[in-house]
């Protein structure tokens, strides 16, 4: 398979990029947010102590309310559920942790109180393995009828099929049951979702777009609101409590995203590197939803301007750097050093002096914290990620050659960044990440591995036939000798392959600690988000744009 290299129109000088040289025909839009994120002055993002004494206030109200609710009782397991839906389960970790390790240690009376009724079954289900506990999915063989599959007469149960859908998104490998159970959920909840209160179908169709699982915490929680607040037995005081919250979280990322769009500003690499993506608020965003609690500020800052770095760095290696300039650039991100910038042409030298700046900063802050060991994985893994940039690069600029997909899958795992955002996004994070988690996560474990599959499998499908350069679809297409259909089918196989084995690695005991694991199921939920059915990085004007508006721009009233 050939492909054509087409000139780009000289550039002005003050761009600080050559006239002459050859790219591919990518064109991205500009920044739909212009300056907007850097009218939130301090008097809009500040949390006043009034409301500081009020969230602490409501979350006692609502300690209270968990405690007082009897823990056989079925409203308990609700209400749990209902506060991490909204968002706010950060702030009861400790209670909810105790609930759930009471429910598990007695999980024969507890099943048997529960009954034959789906709902409750599953919640129960749902809230163990949401929390990384394993329980057997053989409790769902009860629901079965003579013929082995599931009892039609369960169809009239539109909560308890909704919850068993949901709770079927974390099953294991080998697990079939939850695979039947999937599929006769999807099939059903379709078909009845006409037939509804309109409040119910909202349900429906949001968990059918995007399960609980598969969700991010800002997004969910902002939806359950209103969907929460329409149930008749809702509780005020965490409905009020969980909007409180979202607003004064919101403040804070807004304030953060502020500082973030003035250092992105001040690089000027709109006019400077025309050519790259200007998407600095969608990064935000994206590692918004890898970590949201305050107490990852620091994190947040230094994984958003490593991300956004790596955008300005991708598009050079896929859009606009001449082939002997990408080697010096790769010899110049390993040799990580100033005098490298002598060997780069002008343009590359801005990102350069920029990549080395962030890193910088990052060390300067992990050398407050006494953890300055941590920045030297960060830098192996931007290194090696620079490696695979010119792997792909060697294969179209140099002979155009098409790799089979075990070759095109050891390079683009990489390549996708995912191995190293997953590596950076623990730098920041508090001291129970040690020098052995670094080790871990450094050396691809599955749940890594996983999360790679699913960023790099995802992009591929929404960038074919959009992409400057090929993908996994026409390296299995030509491999196999198949259709784009046949193609897009076995990555989604190896899509939910994936899900399983990241389910399978949040499962007590863990190889790390539990907040570890779920940066890095966080990171799978923001690209199954963003690149579901369409590419909503690239084409930030879409989905994206409600998303983050939704999230960071309008506040709950």
């Amino acid at each position: 398979m050939a492909y054509q290299q087409a000139s780009a129109a000289p550039l002005s000088s003050k761009n600080c990029i050559p006239s002459e040289i050859f790219r591919r025909p990518v064109t991205y839009h500009p920044t739909i947010w212009g300056d907007h994120f850097l009218t939130y002055t301090s008097d809009l993002t500040e949390i006043s102590s009034h409301e500081e004494e009020q969230l602490e206030k409501q979350k006692e109200e609502v300690r209270k309310l968990l405690d007082a609710t009897e823990d056989d009782s079925v409203h308990k397991m609700e209400m749990i559920d209902a506060i991490q839906r909204l968002g706010v389960g950060y702030h009861f970790e400790k209670e909810i942790d105790n609930y759930l390790q009471y429910i598990l240690h007695h999980q024969i009376a507890t099943i048997g109180k529960l009954g034959n009724d789906l709902h409750k079954v599953a919640l129960r289900f749902l809230l163990l393995r949401q929390n990384g506990y394993y329980v057997s999915s053989d409790v769902f063989n009860d629901f079965k009828d003579h013929t082995g599959k599931f009892a039609e007469s369960l169809i009239s149960d539109v909560k308890g099929t909704l919850t068993l859908y949901e709770a079927a998104h974390f099953g294991l490998n080998g697990e079939d049951i939850l695979d039947e159970a999937l599929e006769f959920c999807s099939t059903h909840l379709k078909s009845i979702v006409g037939y509804v209160s309109n409040s119910l179908a909202t349900q429906i169709n949001e968990a059918l777009n995007m399960p609980l699982h598969k969700s991010l915490n800002r997004l969910e929680a902002r939806k359950f609101m209103s969907i929460y607040q329409q149930e008749e037995d809702h509780s005020e005081i965490l409905l009020k409590f969980a909007k409180l919250d979202f607003n004064l979280l919101q403040k804070m990322h807004q304030k953060e995203l502020r500082g973030i769009t003035r250092w992105w500003k001040d690089l000027d690499f709109a006019n400077k590197l025309p050519f790259a993506r200007d998407r600095v608020v969608e990064c935000y965003f994206w590692i918004l939803s890898v970590y949201l609690e305050p107490q990852y500020s620091l994190a947040r800052r230094i994984l958003t301007k490593v991300i956004a770095m790596t955008s300005v760095i991708d598009d050079i290696y896929d859009v606009y750097g001449a082939f002997d300039d990408l080697q010096l650039f790769t010899d110049a991100i390993q040799r990580w050093e100033l005098c490298a910038l002598e060997t780069l042409p002008p343009y590359m030298r801005i990102c350069y002096q920029a990549l080395l700046d962030v890193y910088a900063e990052i060390e300067d802050d992990m050398e407050i914290l006494g953890t300055s060991y941590r920045v030297h994985y960060a830098k192996e893994e931007m290194k090696k990620l620079a490696r695979a940039y010119f792997e792909e690069a060697k294969w179209l600029y140099t002979t155009s050659y098409l790799p089979n997909m075990e070759e095109y899958m050891k390079v683009t795992l990489i390549s996708g960044a995912y191995m190293m955002l997953a590596t950076t996004s623990l730098v920041g994070m508090e001291s129970l990440v040690t020098k052995e988690t670094f080790e871990w996560v450094s050396n691809e474990p599955l749940i890594v591995r996983a999360s790679s599959v699913i960023c790099r499998l995802m992009d591929d499908m929404v960038g074919y036939g959009i992409e400057s350069k090929f993908t996994a679809v026409e390296c299995y297409m030509n491999e196999n000798d198949a259709l784009k259909e046949e193609a897009f089918g076995e990555f989604r196989k190896q899509v939910e392959k994936a899900w399983k084995d990241i389910n399978e690695e949040c499962i007590h005991p863990t190889a790390v600690p539990v907040s570890v694991l779920m940066r890095i199921l966080n990171l799978s939920r923001v690209i199954n988000l963003l690149y579901s059915e369409e590419d909503g990085y690239n084409n930030s004007k879409t989905k994206a744009k409600d998303i983050i508006i939704s999230v960071l721009v309008e506040p709950i009233s």
